[in-house]
């Protein structure tokens, strides 16, 4: 199509970083080319962005995911956890927030370029363009799954010693699944025919 967009986002998360729990704003600016011509298609790609920063991302916190210990009381407090193959720092989160979101538009839009600032980054900018990114040492994740998971461990309860696979979600269930598929709907009847 050709058409280029440029949106910013703002969310709130925490970092994990030695043994510390910080809280962090992020700003982010994101550049895009629209790969669709159907405007619901490009609508959706875009609120999935929204939602994937607003609700996945947002007052999660961010720890590598060698911190099994630390990863483990976040869970017992029922935070959400984003782990990340390397520290905290927001050069590695700005490079997979872009795989994730490219990966979660699933080739409807394409991420181009990014730049992510934060509070605790003092205000300085981190540029990443998808050619940079696509090169990255980290293999697959959970920023390669088209799915709202932010974490590659698991849940574990220490009481009852059951593991627990983290949940992944689905977007048709928030709705923003790209076909509109009939749902199944039961139907009970009454009738009012009595016997005799």
């Amino acid at each position: 199509m050709g058409t280029r967009i440029e949106r910013e986002f703002t969310f709130q998360a925490a970092v994990h970083f030695e043994g510390n729990f910080v809280m962090n704003l992020y700003d982010v600016s994101i550049s895009m080319e629209v790969l669709t011509d159907s405007i619901k298609e490009q609508n959706i790609a875009m609120d999935r962005i929204m939602y994937f920063l607003g609700e996945c991302l947002s007052n999660s916190v961010f720890i590598h995911q060698a911190e099994l210990e630390a990863i483990e009381k976040y869970y017992q407090a029922n935070i959400k956890v984003c782990t990340l193959p390397e520290h905290p720092y927001d050069q590695i989160i700005t490079l997979l927030v872009l795989l994730k979101l490219n990966s979660i538009v699933e080739d409807k839009l394409l991420l181009t370029d990014i730049v992510l600032v934060s509070e605790l980054s003092n205000q300085v900018k981190f540029l990443y363009d998808i050619e940079t990114a696509s090169n990255h040492p980290f293999g697959k994740g959970w920023w390669t799954e088209s799915n709202l998971v932010i974490s590659n461990t698991v849940k574990h309860r220490k009481k009852d010693k059951v593991v627990k696979l983290i949940k992944s979600s689905d977007w048709a269930t928030i709705g923003l699944d790209w076909d509109d598929k009939p749902k199944k709907r039961s139907e009970i009847i009454f009738n009012n025919i009595i016997e005799k």
